[in-house]
């Protein structure tokens, strides 16, 4: 056997053994809480994260019902409030433009998104008979607090994304989140109703830029 063919057995081995780690380290991931994987969660987490991340949106995909984004709007020191500058947009196009190594911050964005109005169902159900005088559900002090981070967070990226706003020196910050009911697939050329609008806006209270870098 010559020395070509004994090195090319080796480098297919290794690639093979490396392989088959990969795989072992994936499907460990998605195997039940024992104490071993939570021994060695954050070592795998860290060797997975970011494109080798393991979920079961491949095989039980969960279509979009809807289209969400984040437009701000910031305060000057002397009272001026600017236009709202379109948020969303520049980081969807960015992830778009790169197919094989997507830009992770459309992630970060839209997951504050999502849990803003996010709350517990079974709490939901309890709680639908007991709203206040202009029907909106009382949020749990836990609830309140994950979605003022959210808000947060989104406030501190906007802040990001304008820096040309008031001369780069904004006082304040607010943050308006639209939410887009997408039609099911058997009505999408359907024409939108009279009256109706699918496009729900939820403006949140102003932020102090300050407190916010």
């Amino acid at each position: 056997m010559t020395s070509h063919l004994v090195i090319r057995r080796v480098v297919l081995l290794c690639g093979a053994a490396l392989l088959g780690l990969h795989f072992a380290v994936a499907a460990f991931s998605q195997a039940p809480a024992t104490p071993l994987k939570v021994r060695h969660f954050d070592k795998v987490k860290g060797y997975l994260d970011p494109y080798f991340v393991q979920n079961w949106m491949l095989f039980a995909p969960d279509p979009l019902a809807d289209d969400r984004g984040v437009l701000a709007r910031a305060q000057c020191r002397d009272g001026r409030v600017t236009d709202y500058h379109d948020v969303t947009t520049p980081y969807v196009r960015k992830a778009q433009e790169s197919r094989f190594f997507p830009s992770r911050m459309s992630r970060l964005v839209s997951a504050p998104m999502q849990s803003i109005n996010a709350t517990d169902p079974l709490l939901d159900r309890l709680r639908e008979k007991h709203k206040d005088g202009k029907g909106k559900v009382q949020l749990m002090p836990e609830e309140q607090k994950a979605q003022d981070n959210a808000v947060r967070f989104l406030a501190r990226y906007s802040l990001t994304q304008m820096p040309d706003a008031c001369g780069g020196d904004p006082q304040r910050v607010q943050v308006r989140m639209y939410v887009r009911e997408l039609p099911a697939w058997s009505k999408r050329d359907a024409p939108v109703k009279p009256g109706e609008d699918p496009v729900q806006v939820q403006d949140f209270d102003w932020l102090k830029a300050d407190e916010l870098r």
